[in-house]
């Protein structure tokens, strides 16, 4: 039954992004590790990471389409759920460096010596189980939405209200783990790992690997989320989008509707954070930040919300024009994106794909409503000479 729904129809354009995110998770592992450096196919070490870190973001920006873009709740907190994932992968890698960390103590990390912890507290236990890290990853970002869900959605806050309080989870979550006593690193959060899974994090194969499986769960995430919109309970949270009034009159629990894409959305977006942290090396506070939250949403308005794939073009191409950007004008970043958002909005309202999608649609119908123009216009000569035939007869 599962399989049957991930494998029912889906656009074309959707599986063309599937095979290209796909191939990218063959090729460019083989250029890094097989392509000889100074080839033209060699990736260097460096941009494996880096290009890991996007799809990361790629797939943040996916989990926030399905509930901004069908089911019309902006949420301008999803970069704590992404967190959330980032701080559970973080504790297993702190787990497995052991002795090997400045204090070489082989059961409490660097932070917890340094601050005078006598033990581990109750909630690292299990966290030196990759597939207990893994289960957490889930179940905690999963677990904070259902729970901000079934009070939010049931009480019917929607609209701005809806987006301030999101906002306002994740600034709290901000200042909580800023705090020493609460024992994930404070400030300087958690990072020095080490190893994952008994591999060198740092080995060029390991990044690879990395990489590879980032691209590949981006792809299944990709399918999952067109096999939820494109089923008859996507185009009902599409008519909760558009008219949630006429949709609970009808019948329909909305709420209900609601808490389970929500949830979904915070998973995905859990695991996009537990992919980040092993690439970049650190997860600290910081990623809780209320300005995360909204980079994500211009991601997703400049790829065009409403598309699947119009999000993960929009995170890749926006944080390239980063990269690029902080490199040569570090202090008017912040400026450009706003300038970027203000322009997508007046003149892409739709984002990228959207555009192109609308406008591929209306040359479409213009070629349609010309075809069926030189129709009329090939009968009427037949009608014509038919009617002429038949005054002759007679």
């Amino acid at each position: 039954m599962i399989t049957e729904f991930l494998l029912s129809r889906h656009e074309k354009k959707t599986l063309v992004v599937v095979a290209l995110i796909l191939l990218a998770a063959i090729l460019v592992p083989l250029a890094n590790l097989l392509a000889p450096e100074g080839s033209l196919l060699h990736v260097p070490d460096h941009l494996v990471p880096l290009m890991g870190k996007y799809l990361c973001y790629a797939l943040l920006a996916l989990a926030l389409d399905l509930v901004w873009g069908y089911c019309g709740i902006l949420s301008l907190g999803h970069g704590a759920f992404f967190a959330l994932g980032g701080y559970a992968m973080g504790m297993y890698l702190m787990r497995q460096i052991g002795p090997r960390g400045v204090y070489a103590n082989p059961l409490l990390p660097d932070f917890m010596v340094f601050l005078n912890w006598k033990e581990l507290p109750w909630y690292w236990t299990g966290f030196n189980h990759f597939w207990f890290a893994a289960l957490m990853v889930l179940l905690v970002p999963g677990l904070l939405a259902f729970v901000f869900g079934w009070f939010a959605f049931r009480s019917r806050v929607t609209g701005v209200y809806l987006s301030i309080i999101t906002q306002a989870m994740t600034y709290a979550l901000l200042l909580a783990f800023f705090r020493n006593e609460m024992g994930f690193g404070g400030n300087n959060g958690l990072t020095d790992f080490k190893d994952i899974l008994g591999a060198n994090i740092q080995a060029p194969e390991t990044r690879a690997t990395l990489f590879a499986m980032t691209a590949l769960l981006l792809a299944l995430s990709l399918i999952l989320s067109s096999s939820i919109v494109r089923s008859k309970y996507g185009k009902v949270l599409i008519g909760v989008r558009d008219a949630e009034s006429r949709t609970r009159f009808l019948g329909y629990r909305v709420e209900n509707m609601k808490l389970f894409i929500f949830t979904v959305s915070a998973m995905m977006a859990g695991i996009a954070g537990a992919l980040y942290v092993p690439q970049v090396g650190i997860i600290n506070p910081g990623e809780f930040a209320p300005a995360n939250s909204i980079e994500v949403v211009i991601w997703t308005a400049v790829g065009g919300r409403g598309t699947l794939i119009g999000p993960i073009i929009g995170a890749i191409l926006v944080n390239f024009g980063k990269t690029i950007f902080t490199a040569a004008f570090p202090e008017f970043w912040l400026f450009a994106l706003g300038a970027l958002f203000i322009a997508t909005t007046l003149f892409l309202p739709k984002g990228i794909v959207g555009t192109v999608m609308q406008g591929s649609k209306a040359r479409a119908e213009r070629q349609k409503a010309v075809a069926a123009e030189k129709g009329r216009t090939a009968a009427q000569p037949s009608q014509g000479g038919a009617a002429h035939e038949t005054q002759a007869a007679e």
